[in-house]
């Protein structure tokens, strides 16, 4: 394996150790799944992160580009926009931050458009010889930006697609061991459904809702022009959720979420040279992105309870006072073998007339984890109501 290899090696598992994947490596039997450009997996909003990163059947708001498009066709507002910042693995560094900008038009009552820009910025990289001589100084960072198409098929029923492009830069072009690197590439696409259904019980106004996404069906993403080229993290999320008015003033809410990757399970496999001769060992698999998709769900090496496993399950509470100020909580949980992220979180939100401010904290509850005393900010405007207070 050349130094370039091994470096990108190590910056997609650092990355995937700051979503958590490799929180605790001394469990024993673990076979974590990891993929290239991971930060696309990284929760942006303060509303999913403060209810244990629930999202896909909740109810929709301007964030919902990430979670699941086809929520904006049951959005009351015709225009909104996002903004969210992460300072990220403030336990370990100071200088990774996830930012994201995020906004949707309606075009009529039943077609809207949405789009985002997600920005992962990895800090300073010092880039040496095998001598230790100095070669440059990179500030790696990945970015991703998507459109989406959303329409109402029926009253209870929305579908939505979106297009994405992704680009990841690791290396800044960096020539090691004379190994020529570049930015990895690659395009993606989503397909989504939402279910919304206004439910009377005790005379009061109650939403039953679920979700379904099918997230980053694309093509593999490489760093250099050789044959190694990584899976990016194709992704299956299902949800439910239940809103109850209390009385005029309060509402309660709880959601679930059900996580699952599309992309094969690691299986070790030999690296033979030219002579025959075993010189290490390599996880990547040489299944197409189609075949990742159906073979997910019967490849792990231990069988249908290792699938099982590899499904990963999210919990959220949230609770609104006179539809300006919100509380919420959850859980968040993750085999021990297949990553072992558990983690509580707490958040709040104020909203006004024109703009919206949430806030989420999480607490793992593992020793030493990466994630530790992560915080979001998301500030959100109302574009319809800003525009209406200046008439």
């Amino acid at each position: 394996m050349t130094k370039l290899t091994r470096f990108i090696a190590l910056i997609i598992l650092f990355v995937s150790a700051a979503e958590g994947l490799k929180a605790q490596s001394t469990t024993t039997g673990a076979n974590v799944i990891t993929t290239a450009v991971s930060f696309l997996t990284i929760t942006p909003d303060s509303r999913a992160g403060g209810m244990g990163d629930v999202g896909v059947a909740t109810t929709p708001d301007v964030t919902a580009q990430h979670w699941n498009p086809a929520k904006y066709a049951f959005i009351e507002s015709d225009m909104g926009i996002g903004m969210s910042y992460s300072p990220w693995l403030r336990a370990l560094v100071d200088d990774i931050n996830l930012a994201y900008l995020v906004g949707y038009k309606k075009i009529d009552d039943q077609q809207i458009l949405g789009g985002s820009l997600r920005y992962f910025a990895l800090g300073d990289i010092v880039f040496t010889s095998n001598t230790g001589e100095y070669l440059g100084q990179q500030s790696p960072n990945e970015f991703a930006i998507d459109f989406s198409y959303t329409r109402l098929l029926s009253e209870t029923l929305s579908g939505a697609v979106a297009v994405r492009y992704i680009r990841s830069d690791l290396t800044g072009g960096q020539l090691i061991d004379g190994v020529e690197s570049h930015a990895g590439n690659s395009f993606a696409a989503d397909v989504a459904f939402y279910y919304y259904k206004e439910v009377q019980a005790r005379r009061k106004d109650n939403i039953f809702s679920a979700g379904i996404n099918i997230s980053n069906i694309g093509a593999k993403i490489s760093y250099t022009d050789g044959e190694r080229k990584d899976f990016i993290p194709t992704n299956l999320r299902l949800g439910l959720a239940y809103q109850m008015e209390l009385d005029d003033y309060n509402t309660f809410t709880i959601a679930f979420d059900a996580n699952k990757l599309l992309v094969p399970t690691p299986v070790k496999k030999n690296v033979v040279n030219n002579d025959g001769v075993v010189i290490g060992s390599d996880f990547s698999s040489d299944k197409s992105v189609i075949a990742g998709i159906f073979s997910s769900f019967s490849d792990a090496p231990g069988g249908f309870s290792e699938e099982l496993r590899e499904i990963s399950l999210s919990a959220g509470i949230e609770y609104w006072y006179n539809k300006q100020f919100a509380l919420r909580a959850g859980y968040f949980y993750e085999d021990e073998e297949k990553g072992n992220r558990k983690f509580i979180t707490a958040g709040a939100g104020l909203k006004l007339n024109v703009f919206a401010l949430d806030f989420s904290y999480l607490l793992p509850t593992v020793r030493n984890h990466p994630l530790e005393n992560t915080l979001r900010f998301t500030l959100s405007f109302d574009v319809d109501a800003f525009s209406n207070q200046r008439r």
